[in-house]
C-alpha cells in the first residue's frame, strides 16, 4: 500500500512541476499531462526491473555501461566526419541510443551466466538460500510424511509456507465437515510440530499475488519468484507445475520409490482380507500400501498364506502385484504376513 501511494505521489508532483515550468514551451495542461505519462513510463520500468533475477540486472548494467563506453569511443570518430552539426549530433544520439539498447538486452540475456556469490557475500546471501527452499502446498501437510522426511534429512533447505496457504488450512480446520475439520487441524499440528524441530527450518511468508485466486497456481508463482521447489502429493499440481517448468517434489513419488523390488516367482507371505474383482480372487496388501491380488484365494479371507508372484503392474496410482497360491497352497502364520 505504501509503494502505491508513493507512486500515485511520484506522478502527481511530477505532473505539477511540468504544470508551472511549461517545458519545450508546451500549454500548461498538455505540460502536465507530458509528464504524468513520464512518470507511468518510469513507473513500468521499475516493476520490469524489480522483476529481474540479480544475474540479469547485473547484466543489464554491465550491458548498458559497456554499450554507453562503446558509443563514446564510436562518437570520437564521427566528430572527425565531414559532416555539418545537425547531421553529427543526430547521428551521435542514434549511435548512443543504439548502443545502450544493445548492450542492456544482450547483458540482459546474458546475465543467467553470471556468478553473484563470486562478486562477494554481500550477494550471496539471500540466492542461495532461496533457491534450496522448498515451498509446501496445503496436502503436502496435511498429508504430514513432509516432517519425518524432513527430520530425517532427505530433504534440506527451508520449508517456505505463504500465509494463503496458511489461510487455506485455517478454513479447513474450521469446516463444518467432521473429516475436513479433522483434517486441517491435522496439518495446523504437523506445521506446529516442523515448527519446534530443531532440525526443520520453517518461515511463514506474506507473499501474495492478489491478482490470481487459484492457490495452486499462487503457489506456482511463488515458487518462480523464489527460484525454489513446491512439494506436493497433489497429482493435478504435479502435472501443472511440470507445464510452468516449476521443479516438484511429489511425496508419492518418493514413496512409489522406496517399495520394495518384487520379480516374478518370488515367494511372499501375504494375509488376504477381502475378495477379489474377479472370480475366486483374494486381495491383501503389504505394509507399503500396495496392492496384492492373488488367485484362488477367495476362501481364504482373514488367513496368511505363500504366495508366488506372477506379475507386477505399474499403475499411476501405485504398484500392483498378482500372484498364485504356492504348490503347497497351505496357509502361512499370520505374523508373517508383509
Amino acid at each position: 500500500m505504501d509503494l502505491i501511494l508513493l507512486r500515485i505521489l511520484f506522478v502527481a508532483l511530477l505532473a505539477g512541476v511540468c504544470f508551472f515550468l511549461h517545458p519545450f514551451g508546451l500549454d500548461g495542461w498538455v505540460s502536465a499531462g507530458v509528464g504524468a505519462g513520464a512518470a507511468l513510463a518510469v513507473i513500468v520500468f521499475e516493476l520490469r526491473v524489480r522483476a529481474l533475477t540479480l544475474r540479469r540486472l547485473i547484466g543489464a548494467v554491465a550491458g548498458s555501461v559497456l554499450g554507453i563506453f562503446g558509443a563514446f569511443l564510436f562518437c570520437l570518430v564521427l566528430k572527425s566526419a565531414p559532416l555539418n552539426g545537425a547531421n553529427s549530433a543526430a547521428l551521435q544520439i542514434f549511435v548512443l541510443l543504439l548502443m545502450t539498447y544493445v548492450g542492456l538486452l544482450v547483458g540482459a540475456s546474458k546475465g543467467d551466466l553470471l556468478n553473484p556469490a563470486a562478486l562477494g557475500t554481500i550477494f550471496s546471501g539471500e540466492k542461495p538460500t532461496r533457491r534450496s527452499a522448498k515451498v509446501l502446498d496445503t496436502s503436502v501437510i496435511i498429508d504430514g510424511r513432509i516432517a519425518d522426511i524432513a527430520e530425517a534429512g532427505f530433504i534440506d533447505g527451508m520449508m517456505v509456507v505463504p500465509e494463503f496457504v496458511l489461510r487455506e488450512l485455517q478454513v479447513v480446520a474450521d469446516s463444518t465437515d467432521g473429516s475436513k475439520r479433522q483434517r486441517g487441524r491435522r496439518g495446523l499440528d504437523m506445521l506446529q510440530r516442523m515448527q519446534s524441530s530443531t532440525n526443520i527450518q520453517v518461515q511463514i511468508v506474506p507473499d501474495d499475488f492478489p491478482s490470481i485466486r487459484e492457490v495452486d497456481l499462487k503457489l506456482l508463482e511463488l515458487a518462480k519468484k523464489w527460484e525454489a521447489k513446491v512439494v506436493t502429493n497433489d497429482f493435478n499440481l504435479n502435472k501443472v507445475a511440470h507445464l510452468h517448468h516449476v521443479e516438484v517434489l511429489n511425496i508419492n513419488d518418493l514413496a512409489n520409490a522406496l517399495k520394495p523390488v518384487v520379480l516374478p516367482g518370488e515367494k511372499m507371505n501375504v494375509l488376504i482380507l477381502k475378495e477379489g474383482k474377479e472370480f475366486n480372487q483374494g486381495v491383501g496388501y503389504l505394509d507399503d500400501g500396495t496392492m496384492v491380488v492373488v488367485d484362488h484365494a477367495r476362501k481364504l479371507i482373514g488367513k496368511a498364506v505363500e504366495i508366488s508372484v506372477t506379475s507386477v503392474l505399474q499403475t499411476a496410482s501405485g504398484k500392483m502385484i498378482f500372484g498364485k497360491l504356492d504348490e503347497t497352497g497351505r496357509p502361512g502364520p499370520v505374523e508373517m504376513a508383509h
